[in-house]
């Protein structure tokens, strides 16, 4: 009985996360599965490519360290055989990475290239079509805009390296990822553009024109009216800002009409993405950790701020009322002289791409000063492991768990089932404070019916946070993870102070016994940092606790 009953459960959940999926999803897959691409055209005619040079800002750190020794999510390797180019010792991403070539536009890029013509005519004499990492239509995406960026500034003309660029782009528009969509089929979209714009010739103006259209498709989609990209994870927003910013970039260096003609939409959409970035970003500068984010994989604000203006678009800095909300994306910032809250209240994203949410419905960030004290965990991984799914959890978070449940089902490295959806039920402003509430109904699958709703009292010297249950339930806690910066006093049962690297004390009281532990912070793939946990567990349907500045 309890194998059925495990089966059914499993059987269920597996509904609920196929149910949202969008119909060219599942037939994309299919037909990818049923109908894998086995071979391409042979390039025989001679590749001529277009003279224009990229300009661009280089802000990665080098990864191709010489003597065949690479870099990538602070794991160094060596790639010196053909084999080491898809080693299954090592994760997926990494060898993605391998692939990328994000070195031939890393900081210093020319200086190192012997080694990195020397690393292209390996990958192009190792990596046959249409076999091994390297031929997935990300890393294809990534890897043909890195070399055209590249060719011409290197000063190539290499009739081996122009043919990979156009059987690689071959194989690129043969497997668009329309059963993934997202940011995938965005960067894919960008790739083909790219080679439109770079080489000559029939087949490229056709690639140029695939990849606007779906740019016409996917930008309206993926930026919302409020900015935000649509999966909600600050991080990924970065990244695909980048790359309107290399497109709009593209338009103006390569002087092709086609992008001529909509370069100006584009240029809208992308100052509209850094009003969001702004609102989102933490007074030190950096992202926050809502859904998959972390600092180190995509460019710092203040290099997309960089690259923005060094391109002509006139971001400024932002001044911020005491509260801002991004009702599309549905997240707030309360912005006072001494702190900053940033407040969950979003979906888990797109129904129908849900892979890179986390169970962390209603939870929220804080920074004294530009000093972060609350955090949620972050992002160290991907792949499918015990860690990678225990980053996505709700007690990996600043918010409330219900019977040992998330507020999500998360599960595998990127599966959502069932999920929550929030609200923003009250906004109040006043000379003296600000009071948001919100709630969510990701807890109405449990038997009890709950309800978890937050109400935040934000005032100049202070925050106050109210979390109510409403419904039956066994067990509940709200957890509090902070900065590993951080030190804590604990003066009694249901009070503490937290004591600032630069000596500020924050005075913590709690309506219930508040438990420290260890736990871990993860601002960075790969590093996992120690840091302290609060939690607190309901004894009533009702949990208070409130920081204060002193």
């Amino acid at each position: 009985m309890a194998f059925v009953l495990q089966k059914a459960k499993k059987l269920q959940r597996l509904y609920h996360t196929l149910k949202p999926l969008r119909f060219e999803q599942v037939w994309y897959r299919l037909i990818y599965k049923l109908l894998p691409l086995r071979q391409l055209n042979k390039v025989t005619a001679q590749q001529a490519s277009r003279s224009w040079l990229w300009q661009g800002p280089e802000v990665q750190q080098a990864s191709f360290l010489g003597h065949e020794q690479v870099c990538f999510l602070n794991l160094q390797a060596s790639v010196n055989t053909a084999a080491d180019w898809n080693n299954q010792a090592y994760e997926k991403l990494w060898l993605y990475n391998l692939h990328y070539f994000d070195d031939l536009n890393a900081l210093n890029s020319l200086s190192r290239k012997d080694e990195q013509l020397h690393l292209v005519k390996r990958w192009i004499a190792e990596n046959p079509p249409v076999a091994g990492n390297g031929w997935e239509p990300y890393p294809l995406s990534l890897r043909l805009v890195n070399w055209i960026k590249w060719y011409n500034r290197a000063g190539l003309d290499d009739q081996v390296v122009l043919a990979s660029i156009a059987l690689q782009a071959q194989a690129l528009s043969k497997q668009l990822e329309f059963h993934i969509l997202g940011n995938h089929l965005f960067a894919n979209a960008k790739a083909l553009v790219f080679v439109g714009c770079f080489l000559e010739g029939k087949a490229a103006d056709s690639y140029l024109e695939l990849g606007l259209q779906l740019l016409k498709r996917e930008i309206p989609e993926q930026f919302l009216a409020d900015g935000g990209h649509f999966e909600l994870s600050p991080m990924y927003h970065c990244i695909l800002l980048w790359d309107l910013l290399d497109l709009i970039n593209l338009a103006q260096l390569s002087g092709n009409n086609k992008l001529s003609q909509v370069v100006e939409s584009w240029r809208g959409y992308a100052l509209r993405a850094f009003d969001w970035l702004n609102t989102m970003t933490h007074p030190d500068g950096e992202v926050s950790f809502f859904n998959d984010s972390t600092m180190g994989i995509a460019s710092s604000p203040e290099e997309l701020v960089a690259y923005a203006r060094s391109i002509g678009l006139p971001v400024g800095d932002t001044a911020f009322p005491a509260v801002r909300t991004l009702t599309a994306s549905g997240y707030s910032r309360i912005s006072m002289p001494a702190h900053t809250v940033l407040f969950d209240h979003a979906n888990v994203g797109p129904d129908y791409l849900p892979g890179h949410a986390h169970a962390d419905t209603l939870s929220l960030e804080w920074s004294v000063g530009t000093q972060r004290v609350l955090v949620n965990s972050g992002t160290s991984l991907y792949g499918v492991s015990a860690e990678r799914l225990l980053q996505r959890k709700t007690c990996s978070h600043n918010t409330v768990m219900v019977d040992e449940q998330d507020s999500s089902e998360v599960w595998s490295g990127f599966r959502v089932a069932r999920r929550a959806y929030a609200v923003l039920e009250k906004t109040e402003q006043s000379s003296e404070q600000v009071q948001l509430l919100a709630s969510h109904n990701g807890y109405q699958r449990l038997k009890g019916k709950v309800t978890h709703q937050r109400q935040l009292d934000v005032k100049a010297q202070s925050l106050v946070v109210i979390d109510k249950l409403t419904g039956r339930f066994s067990t509940a806690a709200a957890c509090w993870f902070l900065h590993p910066d951080i030190q804590v006093q604990q003066v009694s049962a249901t009070e503490l102070y937290l004591i600032l690297p630069a000596g500020t004390r924050v005075k913590v009281n709690a309506s219930a016994e508040v438990h420290l532990s260890d736990s871990l912070w993860h601002p960075g793939f790969g590093v996992s940092v120690p840091n302290k946990k609060l939690s607190i567990a309901f004894t009533s349907d009702e949990l208070m606790i409130s920081f204060s500045l002193e």
